[in-house]
């Protein structure tokens, strides 16, 4: 069974290695193995769990997923949305957002961005009531689709 719950500064290893493992194939997918999330270190991970706003899915006692919020002003930000390759498609993506959405009561607005070619996660944000509502290419092989949900 898997819990949702606050992360601990603790798991900030085992983030970092589900954070790892899911975005190899956003890396590959856009011929980058220098996406931020693979170059995060174990010490801006533990920052952010230290902040409170880093959710994990555990299951059993294993950390297989992680999101993170950050409200500002009365929009959260959401980033690193993740699931352990081998637990995806479970539906504890969209329970990490649900979580998230659940935690912030005084958001009014959810943003998040993901790249234009990675279908899954934006399928999973239009399920949860994501628009979108602007592109920002980045390079050649990378356009930012941003998307907000409104409260």
């Amino acid at each position: 069974m898997t819990v949702i719950e606050r992360a601990e500064p603790g798991d900030a290893g085992e983030i970092l290695t589900v954070q790892r493992a899911a975005y190899v194939s956003e890396a590959q997918l856009y011929g980058d193995p220098f996406i931020p999330p693979l170059v995060e270190s174990v010490e801006q991970v533990r920052k952010a769990a230290e902040a409170g706003a880093v959710l994990v899915a555990r299951d059993g006692g294993r950390v297989v997923g992680a999101v993170r919020g950050q409200l500002s002003g009365t929009t959260c930000l959401v980033g690193r949305l993740v699931v352990a390759p081998d637990m995806q498609g479970r539906g504890i993506g969209g329970a990490l957002l649900a979580a998230l959405h659940e935690e912030n009561p005084g958001a009014l607005a959810f943003d998040l961005f993901t790249g234009h070619l990675s279908e899954g996660n934006l399928r999973l944000y239009r399920r949860h009531g994501y628009r979108e509502t602007r592109r920002e290419r980045m390079s050649d092989h990378l356009t930012l689709v941003h998307l907000r949900r409104r409260v």
